[in-house]
């Protein structure tokens, strides 16, 4: 499927092949591609692991659950910690905690003696590691991108990630068919590669505030994302369709009792929404959204709701792979246009406390959208849970227009 895509340094604009050769840039990308490779296995070995052991939906969104609490109490921290340090050392010490629990897993899984409660505290140091790593490692872009690429830094990032998230779940399920020990095993490498990345990172811009540690400059990005509509409005947005939107989150159940595939199938459905993402995101690389980017945003999120909605009654493999294809897609946009608009609005000082706002809203409420799936799918049924999210992220799109003209007619992001 990803055979026929062109090499994206062949495809981009001229801008974008100076960020492809752009040390501190690729670096970066490296970094960051090899941790989003650990996650993304792990998403696939956590899953089918709980389930096989429980057989339960509600265990199964209980992974998100857990993974979301260090989140919540910790994002906060992580935020005035990347506005206060060395942001890479931030994010290489998250990466080395991280690579030391998926050792802990692939210990417990080779010899045999791993439980679920054992399973759920080492994704809570995920949970916890990737509070300090998330608005970290996003402060470090605009200081890795030249002046000027921001859109275009965003888009490709976004796409090389895919090309983990791709080939993430696929390995996660090819390994976890071998042995349970060794998914785990291949995250800890990787996290430790990325930590090494990231310490060979050498930024051209990079504000540190000396700030001292207080109530106020700790939640200060709250306050800043309240000031500007645009922001909260976008943001805000994708937290609720991302928390009614979790399908994704009953991908196990789908794959063994829906679609009756193995591990390799849910790999497969894990990688599908990165596949229509990477090829959005070769759209984007060669053409910004220059005009009427707030209702383009409003527009994807909807697509994301339909596409969503046709998953959930879907019982055949391909109709369920395009549909989460369309998914990937659409969430790229709004992705590239959130992350853009964010950056471009804050000053560099305030990017860590705002991007932990962002993180907490939108990426934490992946692992809180994974247990509100876990539950409606325990109390109403995978199906039904699923189309409910669909169709309740387009109802949101549609209320948000109405609540956020600012956002609705924003023409331009630079």
């Amino acid at each position: 499927m990803t055979s026929a895509t062109p090499p994206i340094s062949s495809i981009v604009s001229d801008g974008s092949s100076v960020l492809l050769r752009h040390p501190p840039f690729m670096f970066y990308v490296a970094s960051r591609s090899f941790s989003r490779f650990s996650s993304q296995i792990a998403a696939v070995a956590v899953g089918w692991q709980i389930y096989d052991l429980t057989g339960s939906a509600f265990q199964l969104g209980m992974v998100g659950l857990v993974q979301f609490l260090p989140m919540l109490l910790l994002v906060f921290a992580g935020g005035h910690a990347a506005d206060r340090y060395d942001r890479r050392r931030v994010v290489q010490i998250c990466q080395i905690a991280q690579g030391l629990a998926a050792a802990y897993l692939a210990w417990g899984s080779f010899a045999g003696w791993i439980t679920v409660p054992e399973i759920f505290a080492a994704v809570a140091v995920f949970g916890a590691a990737t509070a300090f790593e998330s608005p970290a490692g996003a402060a470090l872009l605009p200081g890795v991108a030249p002046e000027g690429t921001m859109q275009k830094a965003t888009a490709l990032t976004t796409g090389i990630y895919q090309l983990a998230t791709i080939g993430g779940p696929a390995l996660g399920g090819v390994a976890f068919a071998l042995s349970p020990g060794v998914p785990y095993a291949l995250m800890a490498g990787f996290w430790v590669i990325g930590g090494l990345l990231n310490g060979a990172i050498l930024l051209e811009r990079q504000i540190i505030t000396k700030e001292p540690p207080s109530f106020g400059a700790l939640f200060a990005g709250v306050g800043f994302v309240r000031r500007n509509p645009a922001i909260f409005g976008t943001i805000s947005l994708d937290l609720f369709a991302v928390l009614l939107g979790g399908a994704t989150a009953l991908l196990p159940i789908y794959a063994r009792d829906i679609l009756q595939t193995g591990p390799w199938g849910l790999g497969l459905l894990r990688a599908a929404p990165a596949v229509g993402a990477l090829l959005m995101t070769v759209v984007l690389a060669r053409t910004s959204i220059k005009r009427r980017v707030g209702m383009r945003m409003f527009q994807a999120v909807i697509v994301f709701g339909l596409a969503t909605s046709v998953f959930a009654v879907s019982e055949l493999v391909w109709l369920s792979l395009i549909a989460l294809a369309v998914m990937g897609a659409a969430d790229t946009i709004s992705v590239v246009i959130r992350v853009s608009l964010v950056q471009l609005s804050t000053p560099d000082e305030m990017r860590g406390r705002v991007g932990a706002v962002n993180y907490l809203f939108i990426n934490a409420s992946n692992q809180l959208g994974q247990f509100e799936s876990g539950l409606t799918a325990a109390l109403f049924g995978t199906m039904p849970a699923a189309l409910l999210g669909g169709l309740g992220t387009v109802a949101v799109a549609l209320l948000w227009m109405k609540l956020f003209p600012t956002l609705r007619n924003l023409e331009r992001l630079e």
